[in-house]
């Protein structure tokens, strides 16, 4: 599996059989260069997760990419938890996983996971919820209103994965004090794998 990290909570996974890009959001650049898509799928309606303006640009490019997101957007396919989606020769399960507590008085959108090929790569978008799947590569939410870096860890340590891929991390200036408590705290067996922004890495 390769995987590409645009910035912020977006990711190109290519499993060998689909093509798949993960919130193409607005604290994110270079995603929309990307061509020859499956799906392009969305975790939920926040900015940072789904940049409307660059989306018809980035569906245009990809005309034959599926748009799979939570809610009612134009164009797309609405899913919700349990579903479970085929491009190709890979599947994608919708996972249950509600956006997290950001203030009492803020209202959340619906937010769900997405599960590659039974547990090969998880998207959480906005969540800490664990799946009841084995994951081997996992998106890990690194920073963000609703999230401490403690946090952070303790997914990590209860999803113990393979590897992880620090996601949402936009929002810092500096990134490698948060990287660090992650490193330093995953459980054994567990490497943290920071992407190169644009590059292609074999996981």
């Amino acid at each position: 599996m390769l995987i590409i990290h645009f910035g912020h909570s977006c990711l190109l996974v290519d499993t060998g059989a689909a093509r798949l890009l993960f919130d193409p959001g607005t604290f994110s650049s270079g995603f929309e260069q990307v061509e020859g898509l499956d799906a392009i799928l969305v975790t939920h309606e926040h900015a940072d997760h789904l940049d409307t303006a660059k989306l018809p640009g980035l569906r245009a490019a990809n005309p034959g990419a599926r748009l799979v997101a939570p809610y009612d957007l134009d164009g797309a396919e609405v899913v919700a938890p349990g579903d479970a989606l085929e491009f190709g020769g890979t599947v994608v399960t919708v996972v249950d996983a509600p956006h997290e507590v950001i203030h009492p008085r803020i209202e959340l959108p619906v937010n769900v996971g997405y599960l590659v090929d039974h547990g090969a790569f998880y998207h959480p978008g906005d969540s800490l919820t664990v799946p009841e799947q084995r994951v081997d590569v996992l998106g890990l939410p690194t920073a963000a209103p609703w999230l401490k870096v403690s946090d952070a860890a303790d997914f990590l340590a209860a999803v113990a994965p393979r590897k992880a891929v620090p996601i949402h991390q936009g929002l810092l200036a500096e990134t490698e004090v948060f990287y660090r408590v992650l490193v330093g705290t995953a459980p054994d067996g567990v490497e943290v794998v920071v992407l190169p922004r644009g590059e292609a890495v074999e996981l």
